[in-house]
């Protein structure tokens, strides 16, 4: 397990271990079903114990680790029960609150999310698969930031957390990451012609093929 890089005494209480491993977690470096020593991950975090079994007993609750009595904790991997099921959560919370994205959408908000998804653009071609994930996580976390709601924009960020341990690893092919480009931009246009309907539309397909 390779170190990350050790955090500085400055940062040591702004930084959580428990944001240190899902990041890791969710960008595929700690592998869905890999079993987390605390002590490879005390070394990996530079941190304590304490905070390591805190982190993991977080995460746990969120169901991104699970704890298995008297052998430890492993990343979870949901069957495909699971992802289906939150995928139908997903899309009933982000086609529900699409008339609001779009009647709130202002031209500054339409010009940032027109920036977000060319950033995704540009990460396809001169980004890492992390560079590229994150871009895709700042592109929905603004647009659905747009619905006004900021509880529903926290629940819908844990929720999408339990589709897949690894997002990144939802783009198999450069063609399935190019579809995701040119569905982001579709539903630029659909907020932008103030056609709810079709961006419902596409935000199902969107995520229903993630």
């Amino acid at each position: 397990m390779n170190k990350v890089k050790p955090r500085e005494e400055s940062d040591a209480k702004a930084v959580d271990v428990t944001d240190l491993i899902l990041h890791d977690i969710q960008t595929g470096v700690l592998a869905a079903g890999a079993w987390l020593k605390q002590i490879d991950l005390e070394r990996r975090y530079q941190c304590t114990r304490p905070e390591v079994r805190r982190a993991l007993d977080r995460l746990a609750q969120r169901r991104l680790v699970e704890h298995v009595p008297n052998r430890g904790y492993h990343v979870f991997e949901p069957d495909g029960r699971q992802a289906a099921e939150v995928t139908e959560i997903r899309i009933l919370l982000e086609t529900g609150v699409a008339d609001k994205i779009v009647s709130n959408a202002s031209a500054a908000d339409v010009e940032s999310l027109r920036d977000l998804a060319s950033r995704f653009d540009r990460m396809i071609l001169e980004g890492t698969p992390i560079e590229l994930y994150e871009a895709n996580l700042a592109f929905h976390h603004r647009l659905l930031a747009l619905c006004g709601n900021q509880e529903l924009v926290n629940l819908v960020t844990e929720i999408r957390q339990r589709t897949s341990s690894a997002p990144v690893a939802q783009w198999k092919t450069r063609a399935r990451i190019e579809q995701s480009s040119r569905e982001h931009h579709e539903m630029i246009d659909a907020i932008t012609g103030g056609k709810t309907e079709t961006y419902k539309d596409v935000i199902s397909r969107h995520i229903r093929q993630g």
